[in-house]
């Protein structure tokens, strides 16, 4: 199968590269480097440093025909699309479009769409949230990417082009970029072994649901098949609260840093845990990897690119 990953070198899209490679496909990268790496290219993989906005994506995707697209190529941090809504929408919303003309135009069969459970939901009424949980975002970035659900649906109806949505929780693990705002799990662990005081937003108490990236990569493979279409929920369907996220990695880490905590953050959810029944029943996947494995991996892959000792 011949597949575009667009944002192939980022946290999420590197680790699906990877698996399709191992798994003998043909894939390319679309990435403009901006949030991702190029130490996590994968060689085998043929990349292309464009932005999704950029008109010349219509002659990659002529070039390439691919069979599946992946797109997880986006402006992904929450706190940044309250600051600057336009942007957001711009890479997120236009973007997306972009890639979804495109798709159409060189005959591509489906779409898989990195979507958040974390952000379209909104503040849950019900907890886990299965897939027709009322949808109310309460940040610019769930808003744009509830519109890339409704895109998808409609180029289906129009064009025919299959979708996967694919709403993730809290995805951690290596790779994860461990500086700005996203992505607490990296932030915590790599300050917490250079024993540099992480700052807890609010009152810790705000949960999350965080599964591991392998997990995810086995939800994606399982989205590629034809038979599996519409909107899905990946999460572990378990709440974690931001204390407990700490205490768990400064005992894996070995540090004895004590809580500090600072203002709350505008746009962010107090609950979001998500129902993945329905992934279950047409895939079989369920999440495999357990939180607490899954954080000690994670430190450890930091403590090695730290180059630190245990």
């Amino acid at each position: 199968m011949k597949v575009i990953v667009t944002g192939g070198a980022g946290f999420i899209g590197s680790h699906i590269v990877d698996r399709l490679v191992q798994e003998g496909h043909d894939v390319a990268v679309v990435d403009n480097l901006s949030t991702g790496k190029k130490k996590n290219l994968n060689r085998a993989a043929r990349f292309y440093k464009v932005d999704i906005l950029n008109p010349k994506i219509e002659k990659i995707f002529q070039k390439e025909k691919p069979d599946r697209i992946s797109h997880h190529a986006a402006q992904m941090d929450v706190r940044r699309s309250v600051a600057d809504p336009i942007f957001d929408a711009q890479v997120n919303i236009l973007g997306f479009l972009n890639v979804l003309e495109n798709a159409v135009r060189c005959g591509a069969k489906k779409v898989i769409f990195a979507s958040s459970g974390g952000a379209v939901y909104g503040e849950q009424q019900v907890h886990p949230a299965p897939e027709t949980h009322p949808t109310q975002p309460v940040s610019p970035y769930g808003i744009s990417k509830l519109a890339g659900e409704h895109y998808l649906y409609y180029y289906q109806q129009t064009a025919g082009l299959s979708y996967a949505a694919l709403r993730y929780a809290n995805v951690y693990g290596p790779r994860q970029d461990p500086f700005g705002e996203a992505g607490v799990v990296a932030i915590f662990s790599q300050k917490t072994l250079l024993n540099d005081q992480p700052i807890i937003n609010g009152n810790g108490k705000q949960t999350r649901d965080y599964v591991y990236i392998e997990d995810v990569v086995e939800a994606h493979m399982a989205a590629l098949e034809d038979g599996v279409q519409g909107i899905f929920n990946v999460g572990t369907g378990r709440e974690t609260s931001v204390n407990e996220l700490f205490r768990h990695l400064v005992e894996i880490a070995g540090t004895k840093i004590k809580e500090v905590y600072g203002p709350e953050k505008r746009g962010e959810q107090i609950r979001s845990v998500l129902d993945y029944a329905k992934l279950k029943k047409a895939t079989d996947w369920e999440p495999k990897v357990s939180l607490q494995d899954g954080l000690k991996m994670t430190v450890d892959y930091f403590r090695q690119s730290l180059k630190l000792t245990t």
